[in-house]
């Protein structure tokens, strides 16, 4: 069960089919791609001597290298650990080390970084930067068959965003990225021959994984020129691909609707945004609605249970006639096709319709654990559910809605309380950019509830106008105990708001 068999398919029934694509250029057709892939894997096993099950690691800015890199390591059967290009080489360092990796694939702008980071990573023998001429050298040997692997055999050691600490390496096997491909076809959004993906996003995430049913159903694969998300150039592909899906962090989205020429940009060819990573404001989902049509899918998963564990579809999300429209749309959807999901208390025990515990999922998508981490592996994976971390609650209907990670919970006074209630209603200021609910010590009450407000250019609000609106929505004990405003709100490197920072600012202080 060698995912890269895809591919392989592919290249015969869409043979002529661009794969591959930078800017306004086609690079690659399905059997170019195909040819290519095969002998990379040749030069990894043969000439760089390789064996079975070996890391190979990417530490790639978005370049249309990383498709067949990816799917080269695959088809020697080897594993692939993508690395967010934007992480410190001390980081770069960590995984490399960790991972075990023997080769790394870099983009020329990483290759000072990686060879920095080779001196925490001894096992680490050969740094390839792609498009130079020794590594077109890797493409003139003969074409390797495809490897038999197992479905347990490691494709994809995915390091989480180490916001709480040290990254880890979910375990993703080839039988798990062929469940997340099929649920996307099933679950998500189809895909025809015709169809494209531009990946603004990063590539060693989210995107690069929905690269895999794109590639399976011989869609065209396309980089942006600057590598990553310029809001000016996806309106010029948008406009220059017909048929062109996104996957975005919930960020992008409002970036790409808040954007001045939006009511002047041509967004017809634009299929399909699917986005997830982190929460979507209702307020935001309307507005994209409104200016981008019935082009949104929403998705909740983990890098440990990738892409995904629930999901709204186009039919859910435009189906504006439904009594319980905004209560949907306020969720992230339905149980994928193959997956089981529980609310559970801290002892296992399932939650009632509308009680609020910790979400575990089940299915075929779930990782095999965290890379030599057993400690971690068995606090995450109990009796085969996945602890997911995440606190929520699901309805009569099915429908499970988000309240927090469970370690952004706020207890006040003994009562839980919920950042993203608090941020949904601040963010219905027409002021409010962005915001972010934190917990800050208290002598008294444990914690009390600060928020940090960004606003829109050339608007202001006061802390009485915040505070007038919460409430008139809110419980009076949920309403912010105090208001900053500040210039941004810093991000990782998959977009989701810091709060760990700024609940440390506010221990410090």
């Amino acid at each position: 069960m060698n995912f890269a068999g895809t591919l392989t398919r592919s290249a015969l029934t869409y043979a002529d089919n661009a794969a591959v694509s930078k800017g306004h250029s086609i690079v690659l057709n399905y059997t170019q791609l195909s040819d290519r892939v095969s002998k990379l894997a040749y030069s990894l096993r043969y000439s760089l001597a390789l064996k079975k099950n070996d890391r190979v690691a990417l530490i790639m800015k978005n370049c249309p290298e990383i498709i067949e890199t990816i799917y080269a390591v695959w088809h020697a059967g080897l594993s692939v650990v993508p690395i967010n290009a934007k992480l410190h080489p001390r980081e770069f360092g960590y995984i490399l080390e960790d991972s075990g990796a023997k080769v790394c694939f870099a983009t020329s702008e990483l290759m000072e970084s990686v060879t920095d980071a080779k001196t925490d990573a001894p096992l680490l023998d050969h740094i390839i930067e792609v498009g130079t001429r020794s590594y077109e050298k890797l493409f003139d040997g003969r074409a390797m068959p495809l490897e038999d692997l197992a479905p347990t055999d490691l494709a994809w050691l995915f390091y989480t965003s180490g916001t709480t600490g040290r990254p880890k390496g979910a375990m993703l096997s080839h039988r798990n990225i062929h469940s997340m491909t099929m649920n996307y076809l099933a679950d998500v959004d189809t895909i025809d021959p015709n169809d494209c993906i531009i990946h603004a996003a990063p590539m060693s995430h989210g995107s690069g994984l929905y690269a895999l049913p794109h590639i399976a159903r011989g869609a065209n694969n396309i980089i942006p020129e600057s590598g990553g998300f310029d809001v000016a150039e996806t309106f010029d592909l948008i406009q220059f691909w017909p048929q062109s899906t996104f996957f975005f962090a919930p960020t992008m989205v409002t970036r790409l609707i808040n954007a001045p020429n939006i009511n002047q940009s041509d967004i017809s060819n634009l299929k399909t945004i699917v986005y997830g990573g982190a929460p979507m404001y209702l307020n935001d989902t309307l507005k994209a609605l409104e200016i981008l049509g019935p082009k949104l899918v929403q998705i909740y998963g983990q890098g440990e249970s990738p892409m995904t564990i629930t999901g709204l579809p186009k039919h859910i999300i435009n189906n504006k006639k439904h009594p319980n429209y905004f209560e949907r749309l306020s969720s992230v959807g339905i149980a994928r096709t193959d997956v089981e999901i529980r609310i559970v208390s801290d002892n296992g025990e399932s939650k009632d319709i509308g009680e609020v515990g910790e979400i575990i999922v089940r299915g075929d998508v779930v990782m095999k654990g965290y890379w030599n981490n057993p400690e971690a592996t068995a606090n995450s994976i109990r009796d085969g559910w996945l602890w997911t971390g995440d606190v929520g609650n699901i309805d009569a209907e099915g429908f499970l809605t988000l309240k927090d990670r469970s370690k952004d919970l706020i207890i006040s006074g003994g009562t839980n309380i919920y950042p993203r209630e608090i941020e949904e209603i601040l963010l219905k200021h027409p002021s409010v950019y962005e915001c972010a609910v934190v917990g800050r010590p208290h002598a008294d009450w444990g914690e009390e509830i600060i928020a940090f407000i960004t606003t829109h250019p050339n608007t202001s609000v006061t802390k009485e106008d915040l505070n007038e609106l919460c409430l008139e929505h809110i419980a009076r004990f949920k309403r912010p105990k105090d208001y900053r405003f500040v210039d941004k709100l810093e991000k990782n490197n998959y977009g989701k708001i810091l709060k760990t920072e700024l609940r440390e600012i506010l221990r410090r202080e």
